[in-house]
């Protein structure tokens, strides 16, 4: 394992929580969003773990004595359009509504998108904590071989 493998690693989460935190916040604003009758379709970002240590056999390789498997950290693979029906609601006043007077509205929900915004906030934080830590670990090492 590299000397800062700890800040690469803590660096690739930073990026993909910040990248599903404006995706979410994308989502909640455009939650009330049509565009000539067709809603916005909420999207949701796509991780896979980088490095050759993050499969099970790796880790039960170097648990019996093997060599230590590769650290990777998480990347982006893509932003992918979620398959949700659209909402319809009862709006006969609105210009966009059907003969029947509905609309269709993006079937986001704001509680849940909120809820994960929460959650990816706290998984950044928790990044943030890691990389604060192994900088001070490096620098206190750096203290220790003066």
């Amino acid at each position: 394992m590299s000397f800062f493998d700890a800040l690469n690693i803590s660096a690739t989460g930073l990026t993909a929580e910040r990248m599903q935190m404006d995706v979410t916040a994308e989502n909640l604003a455009n939650a009330q969003s049509t565009n000539n009758g067709n809603p916005y379709k909420p999207q949701a970002v796509e991780l896979s773990a980088v490095g050759s240590g993050n499969n099970f056999q790796a880790q039960l390789s170097s648990a019996l004595g093997g060599s230590a498997p590769t650290p990777g950290g998480v990347q982006v693979t893509g932003i992918v359009t979620e398959n949700v029906p659209d909402q319809l609601v009862y709006d006969p006043g609105n210009p966009q509504a059907n003969a029947q007077g509905y609309v269709k509205e993006p079937n986001i929900q704001p509680v849940t998108e909120m809820t994960n915004l929460i959650s990816e906030s706290n998984a950044y934080q928790a990044d943030v904590t890691a990389m604060t830590t192994a900088k001070q670990m490096y620098s206190e090492t750096l203290q220790i071989l003066k």
